[in-house]
């Protein structure tokens, strides 16, 4: 299954993982991850360079690496192939830090209120 990928935003319109992405100031580490969210738009599940796991519930992470460093972004599909980008973060410890997770499942929770 291929996705459409949207950016949660905020009340204010903003969008944090868009902004995430254009604050990484290498531009080859940028234009990988990038080029792993197309690869999802493309070849879904399937992409190349992506791994996704299961958080808990509805809300899913994808693993990117990207110039050695590991990128995760928690998303959660909705209405069929609606791939939403809640929260991004550089993975710096063996397991996703929980002020992480809680960040995705408030903005999961926001997302669910308004659908």
């Amino acid at each position: 299954m291929v996705f459409y990928i949207n950016y949660w935003r905020n009340p204010l319109g903003k969008a944090p993982v868009e902004k995430y992405i254009d604050a990484i100031d290498n531009k080859e580490e940028r234009a990988e991850i990038l080029s792993a969210l197309k690869g999802i738009q493309e070849y879904g599940t399937d992409a190349v360079g992506v791994d996704f796991r299961q958080i808990e519930g509805k809300l899913w992470e994808l693993k990117i690496r990207a110039h050695g460093k590991h990128h995760r972004i928690f998303y959660v599909v909705l209405k069929g192939n609606e791939m939403i980008l809640l929260h991004a973060y550089l993975k710096k410890t063996p397991k996703a830090p929980l002020k992480e997770i809680e960040t995705a499942k408030q903005r999961m929770k926001q997302l669910m209120e308004v659908k």
